[in-house]
This record gives C-alpha cells, structure tokens and sequence, in this order.
C-alpha cells in the first residue's frame, strides 16, 4: 500500500515537473522573442523584412508554425509593453540557457540588425546592451557579428 502512495505522489510530482519545465522553457522563448522585437522597432521602423527573419529564426530555432510564431510575437510585444527594461528577459535567458545558448542569440539578434544591410547607433547600443545584460564579452559580441557577416556575404 505504501509502494502505490509513493508512487502517486512521484507521478504527481514527475507531471508537475514536466509543467513547470515547459512554462520555463517557453516563458524563455517569450523573452528570446521580446529581444528579438525589441532589435527590430530600436530605430522606430519595424520593416517587413525585420519581421520575416524573425518569423524564420522563430521557426529555424523553436520549430513553431506560423500561426505559434504569430502568437509568440503577440505575447513577446505584449511582455515588452509591460516592461520597464530588458533586464527581466535577459535574466530569464541567463538562468536557462548556456553561454554557447546565449551566443546563439546574439547571432540572431545581429541577423536581424543587418537585414537592411546596415546598422544604425541605435541598434549598435542595443547590441552592446545586451550582450552585457546576457554577460557575454565584448570578443564574444564581435565575434557573432563576423560569423553573422561573413554567412551573409556567402548566400
């Protein structure tokens, strides 16, 4: 009798993990996407080709369809929105996600940054920004910045 109680309350515990994990995980994608937004709309033109590397990162990256990358823009613009800076995204990233993970963004950050072929100050102090915030080195930033440039020159 006391084996079946031990392992309802596992099962119960192993499902409340499973739970918790995938709000974690996707409370991180919220706040991977925030950062993403946010790269577009720092010069105050959110373009249409800002918005398609988005959709296809959120794609590439997470598997989502169209209508789930939609819906995760919706919720990330909300979130920023409501936000008073960007330090609540970025410390969600840190506590989830590994340096090599983290580098990963910044590449996908700059990707969005070059889609019109250039970048502006605004979106130049956001980079640095955030790579501090995501307690990355400044070697690590211009490090993606050149992968980034030089897969761009080759397509």
């Amino acid at each position: 009798m006391l084996d079946i109680v031990k392992r309802f309350f596992s099962k119960v515990t192993e499902d409340d993990s499973k739970v918790i994990q995938q709000q974690r995980t996707h409370d991180t994608h919220v706040a991977t996407c925030a950062l993403l937004v946010e790269m577009a709309r720092i010069d105050e033109t959110f373009t249409q080709a800002e918005m398609d590397t988005i959709l296809s990162i959120l794609k590439e990256k997470y598997g989502l369809s169209r209508e789930h990358a939609d819906a995760l823009i919706a919720e990330a613009d909300k979130a920023l929105d409501e936000s008073v800076d960007l330090w609540q995204f970025a410390r969600r990233i840190n506590e989830n996600y590994s340096n090599e993970e983290k580098i990963d963004i910044i590449e996908t950050l700059w990707r969005v940054v070059y889609v019109d072929g250039k970048m502006d100050k605004y979106e130049h102090y956001l980079m640095n920004k955030l790579a501090t915030l995501l307690r990355l080195s400044h070697e690590q930033l211009i490090d993606a910045k050149l992968k980034v440039l030089h897969s761009s020159k080759n397509k």
